[in-house]
């Protein structure tokens, strides 16, 4: 009797092929991709003093009208003449900066007028094209006196108001009068006091007095 081998025999070819297909289709661990790597930090980076002065620039709204005074900490940047580079130069009385074109009297210009006038400076003879950053790094303080637990000089923050200058100064008294506070403007040539309510701004070099209240 013969056998009916070829149903049967293409039967088992064709699940030997569909069994290698299967394994085939399983990836080893040896062929499996590797996990994606985090794409690499950027080699190069910007000067780290410009990123500096990018931020404090930001630091305060009124940056552009700011006008330097005594007690002022600036940093002056040339770009790509790291040498001529001068950071942590705090302003005296008079203001004067020396460079080597000659000085020049930062005390009541802004920090666009600085940047163009030592610029100006070097194009006399030192430098084709120069590019000048002038960076605030620390503004000249505030004073509060009168009815304040501990009245004095305070280093000026961005933002600052008479409750958080009074904040920073201990609080008021038991003898503060809360609704009699005086301000007189560092820019005011006249240094006249005006009143000024806790939500009004206060800038660097302005002295705040707390009267007593006789009630």
């Amino acid at each position: 009797m013969k056998r009916a081998w070829g149903p049967w025999l293409r039967g088992l070819l064709l699940g030997l092929l569909l069994s290698c297909g299967a394994y085939a289709a399983v990836p080893s661990p040896a062929s499996a991709p590797a996990p994606a790597q985090p794409a690499a930090a950027a080699a190069s980076k910007p000067v780290a003093a410009l990123n500096a002065s990018a931020a404090k620039r930001r630091a305060w709204a009124d940056l552009n009208s700011y006008k330097f005074g005594p007690g002022d900490v600036i940093d002056i940047y040339v770009y790509g003449e790291p040498e001529l580079t001068r950071t942590k130069i705090q302003l005296s009385e008079s203001g004067t900066i020396a460079f080597p074109f000659g000085n020049i009297d930062a005390v009541g210009l802004t920090p666009g007028q600085l940047e163009i006038a030592i610029e100006n400076g070097f194009k006399q003879g030192y430098l084709v094209n120069p590019k000048v950053s002038v960076v605030i790094d620390q503004y000249r303080p505030f004073f509060i006196y009168g009815e304040v637990k501990k009245p004095g000089a305070y280093p000026f923050q961005p933002g600052l108001n008479v409750r958080k200058a009074v904040t920073l100064a201990g609080g008021f008294t038991e003898r503060a009068d809360q609704d009699k506070i005086y301000i007189v403007r560092d820019a005011d040539p006249k240094n006249i006091a005006h009143k000024i309510n806790l939500s009004g701004q206060v800038f660097p070099g302005d002295t705040l007095t707390v009267e007593e209240s006789f009630f």
